[in-house]
């Protein structure tokens, strides 16, 4: 049995696409409070999204000890500071207005859980380069992106008409959208080649 301990549609259809076969049940952490407390212990953005993606997958592995339990989570960091996700449109136009004309680093960390103890673990980062655009081109993007834009740590879709803010991409795509997905696919081969027995046309 494998579970995704996220709601996120992007790394549902990601596994989907993949032909693996799943359940989900997202987690129920205080990510804010982990957060406080890590980084007051001095971890960064990228030691974070390792800590956030293995504790979501201990407390759903907590509730389904037999099963094998993937848990993920994103960080953006823009240098030393931390971003999350807009809280709406208004917070979407100011966060974008601060990447813009920058690089920042998108960490995503995926963990695989069983009886409540972690067997597997991965980080990737991808650097990402938004041009010098202005408020017009900004509340355009914004405008076709709609709520999806909220989704996102960053306020903006790799896959959706924000890739037009961007200059210069550089790293993994399932990177970017949050799951490592070609590492994550390895280590379930390793794990649990029960899930690769039947061809994807028979999932």
């Amino acid at each position: 049995m494998l579970i995704l301990a996220s709601s996120s549609p992007t790394r549902k259809a990601l596994m989907e696409k993949a032909g693996l076969q799943f359940s989900i049940s997202p987690a129920t952490i205080d990510e804010r409070a982990l957060e406080a407390s890590a980084l007051g212990d001095g971890a960064d953005a990228r030691d974070l999204a390792s800590l956030l993606a293995r504790s979501k997958a201990e407390a759903v592995s907590a509730l389904y000890p037999e099963a094998f339990v993937i848990g993920a989570d994103q960080t953006l960091a823009l240098g030393t500071e931390l971003l999350h996700k807009p809280i709406d449109m208004v917070d979407a136009a100011r966060q974008l207005d601060h990447l813009a004309g920058k690089t920042h680093r998108l960490h995503a960390a995926v963990a695989l859980v069983r009886g409540g103890n972690l067997i597997w673990s991965a980080i990737e980062t991808a650097e990402l380069t938004m041009r010098d655009f202005d408020a017009g081109e900004r509340d355009r993007i914004l405008g076709a992106e709609g709520e999806a834009a909220l989704s996102s740590v960053g306020g903006y879709r790799l896959e959706g008409p924000s890739i037009q803010l961007f200059e210069k991409v550089v790293g993994d795509y399932f990177t970017i959208l949050g799951l490592p997905l070609l590492p994550l696919l390895g280590a379930l081969r390793d794990f649990a080649p029960e899930l690769f027995s039947k061809s994807p046309d028979q999932l």
